[in-house]
């Protein structure tokens, strides 16, 4: 018993110690000093098959918690990294070797549409698109970009309204809808924050695809 409790006072120390200095130092980081269950890639709670991507996405909360991509444990997409905005936050990676191809923000309250159009539009065979709003991902959207959107996979985009929260995993020449998509409603009834509905949070594994045979 005295071993017991010796190891859980180490055990909470240890804690304590981790959390203390990152919070002197890296504030944002607080999440490694996690204590057990053990947390795998992107905080999933079990680890991914082989030759499977790990990754959690996160909505932006209101207009003030910026959303968040990971991949594999890699940060694609947050507020430290000083990548992300208002509308929506794309990150594109290749569905071959995970490797990160571009991450751009664009704002869909007062920007312009035609520059989601001009990324979307040339994408490679097999491109993984992540995908998580902040405020409003919706204002600015035309028939064009909700219908590209739909053939990446997404079967929510068609809906998708003024300050709505979207997640979604999508990929060029997807024969079928992602399983990787949440939305949630903007509804005065049901908002978790005055004029917006509560952030997303979706996690899971995306296989790799094979390479191409030339």
């Amino acid at each position: 018993t005295h071993t017991h409790t010796h190891t859980h006072i180490l055990l909470f120390e240890e804690l304590f110690l981790c959390n203390f200095y990152l919070f002197l130092f890296i504030p944002n980081f607080l999440f490694l000093c996690e204590p057990r269950p053990r947390k795998y890639k992107c905080g999933l709670s079990a680890p991914c098959p082989p030759k499977h991507l790990a990754f959690r996405l996160v909505s932006g909360a209101a207009n003030v918690i910026a959303p968040k991509v990971c991949l594999e444990d890699q940060m694609l997409m947050s507020s430290v990294k000083n990548n992300v905005g208002r509308g929506l936050n794309i990150a594109l990676v290749n569905g071959v070797t995970g490797d990160l191809l571009e991450a751009r923000t664009f704002d869909m309250w007062a920007g312009d549409v035609t520059e989601l159009l001009k990324f979307l539009r040339p994408l490679h065979e097999g491109t993984l698109v992540f995908v998580a709003s902040f405020d409003d991902a919706a204002t600015k959207m035309n028939d064009e970009s909700r219908r590209l959107f739909e053939e990446l996979g997404s079967t929510a985009v068609k809906e998708l309204a003024f300050r709505d929260s979207w997640v979604f995993v999508g990929a060029k020449g997807i024969e079928n809808k992602s399983p990787f998509e949440q939305r949630m409603k903007n509804s005065k009834n049901s908002n978790k924050y005055e004029g917006w509905p509560e952030s997303l949070e979706m996690d899971g594994c995306i296989p790799l695809r094979p390479p191409l045979d030339h």
